[in-house]
């Protein structure tokens, strides 16, 4: 990304990133996701995380904050699942989504197979990079 600046627009940014994302390998885009909290996991978004990272990604999850415990819980175990079938955590564009829905997709997910799955997990993260993107211009 250093290399493409200077950017003209907001959008040729957007461009660059998503370019720059898709260019990377699998490997790469899970060393990505290991950066990232696990859906519904406060403890780990409010500490774990360097503070920026926790920030945004407690904004972004927002839609766990009113889950009850069972709901939390049912997450927790599907992340669990999900990590031990694919070896990377679930990543979701969670801006917007309450934690049954983010529970739901995670769900569906889990039948992917791992090439469509990781596929998919790279679109979700790409979404996320964009909306940070944005939000920092």
């Amino acid at each position: 990304m250093l290399v493409r600046r200077p950017f003209g627009s907001l959008q040729a940014a957007r461009a660059a990133a998503r370019d720059e994302w898709f260019a990377l390998s699998a490997d790469d885009w899970k060393e990505a996701f290991a950066h990232h909290p696990r859906i519904g996991d406060s403890v780990a978004r409010l500490s774990t995380f360097a503070s920026g990272s926790a920030r945004s990604s407690v904004r972004e999850q927002a839609g766990v904050n009113d889950a009850d415990a069972g709901l939390l819980n049912a997450l927790l175990a599907a992340n669990r699942e999900y990590e031990a079938r694919f070896g990377y955590i679930f990543i979701v564009c969670a801006t917007g989504k309450t934690a049954a829905e983010m529970l739901a997709i995670l769900r569906q997910r889990l039948s992917n197979g791992s090439e469509a799955e990781i596929r998919i997990a790279a679109e979700e993260h790409a979404k996320i990079c964009d909306l940070r993107l944005a939000a920092s211009m």
